[in-house]
């Protein structure tokens, strides 16, 4: 089967929730200025209450999901509850415990899939909305976060309605399916009535094979550039809302949030040569090495290769992270899983990329990164398909508080 004819049926049929960059963007793994799949991390297990979503800055996890949902809840009082019940959920199946009796007569209190009493610790949760739950239902028009927008197509996506938007995201990581899957299903019982999944993503992470950055399913490393999770001053320029932002008041101490889903056309990606492959790149597959480079995190030198004859002047690491002092405010903390769907409706693997980054600012940081990514190599062997724009809350202060409190009070 060629390969337009193989783009054409992949459209059609369901594929696959990766996030990255227009283009397929950081879907080799690398520097949208984004750290990746794993680069410099923050701490691996999270508070649940402070100013922050600290599940943002925490190290991915091996097992993922990413949901969509629309917000049925019908009218504002609707929805405080509903923020009220997530907020507890998450509280308790972040912190650990004995789910509370309900009685012989009724269901059991908790599904039961990692026993009697939930590990502390064992998950993270992140909340966002999106741009969609500001409409007129709910009264919330004129305290929209000023930068948050639906999604745009760019220029090398082939976005399919299904798989895009939301009013709601929530991001589930965990150590083990197992986790990730009993606090979705609780979620979803308790929320019931309130909410209704859109779409749904399930990734996961790899370990370091052999060392360094964890590897993308084009089998190279992902995420060896980026901001350091662990440096608040850098978090403070890069990804968290301040005050003096423009923003609405309540929004201080969230972030924006780019969701994309990326299938890669794999089979068509593993009969190209080892070097095109790394010159698409810009680096050695093995080593993760920039081409000019020995080490996984050498700095590529773009000034002593001004025409590209060692890093191509549109490999991805070289457009995604120019590396000059102008560039360097937009850069994004990346946060990157791979998925594995199975096949399509054609008999193709269908794969890829969930690729989840925050910022600041998705016109200044994630967008412009879209922007040089158009039209590059890659983009004829990664085909962003869905996900969406999010607004990550600010985070739970204390057992009082609540998931987007300063909103709708």
């Amino acid at each position: 089967m060629g390969r337009r004819r193989f783009l054409s049926g992949a459209a059609l049929a369901g594929a696959s929730l990766a996030g990255a960059a227009a283009s397929g963007g950081p879907a080799a793994g690398d520097e949208s200025g984004a750290g990746g799949g794993c680069g410099p991390a923050g701490p691996a297990l999270a508070p649940f209450h402070g100013p922050h979503q600290l599940s943002v800055l925490g190290a991915p996890r091996r097992s993922s999901a990413f949901v969509a949902f629309d917000v049925t809840a019908g009218d504002r009082a609707g929805l405080t509850e509903l923020l009220r019940t997530l907020t507890a959920r998450a509280r308790f199946l972040t912190s650990g415990g004995t789910p509370d009796p309900v009685g012989v007569t009724g269901p059991p209190a908790d599904s039961g899939l990692l026993g009697g009493r939930l590990p502390s610790g064992a998950l993270a949760v992140t909340v966002g909305v999106g741009a969609a739950l500001f409409d007129d239902r709910f009264g919330l028009s004129r305290l929209r976060p000023r930068r948050l927008t639906t999604m745009p197509p760019f220029p090398d996506d082939d976005l399919r309605p299904d798989w895009c938007h939301g009013d709601l995201g929530l991001h589930l990581h965990a150590d083990d399916p197992d986790t990730v899957l009993h606090a979705l299903r609780d979620i979803a019982r308790h929320t019931r009535g309130g909410l209704q999944v859109r779409w749904r993503m399930d990734g996961f992470t790899s370990p370091p094979r052999p060392s360094g950055t964890p590897r993308n399913l084009l089998g190279f490393k992902d995420g060896t550039a980026g901001p350091d999770a662990g440096d608040a001053r850098e978090m403070d320029r890069l990804v968290w809302v301040g005050r003096g932002s423009g923003e609405p008041g309540w929004a201080v101490g969230g972030s924006y949030q780019a969701v994309r889903l990326i299938r890669m056309l794999v089979e068509f990606w593993d009969r190209v040569s080892l070097g095109e492959q790394e010159r698409m790149v810009g680096r050695v597959k093995e080593s993760g090495a920039p081409l000019d480079g020995d080490a996984e995190h050498d700095v590529p030198d773009y000034a002593e290769d001004p025409k590209g004859d060692v890093v191509p002047l549109d490999a991805h690491i070289r457009r995604a992270n120019p590396r000059t002092a102008t560039t360097a405010d937009q850069r994004i903390l990346r946060r990157a899983y791979n998925y594995d769907r199975g096949m399509d409706g054609n008999g193709n693997l269908d794969m890829g990329l969930l690729f989840c980054c925050y910022q600041q600012d998705l016109a200044r940081q994630f967008e412009t990164i879209q922007r040089r990514l158009a039209g590059e190599p890659l983009a004829d062997y990664v085909k962003p398909f869905g996900g969406g724009y999010f607004f990550v809350l600010p985070g739970v202060r204390d057992d009082t508080d609540w998931y987007g409190r300063g909103l709708l009070t």
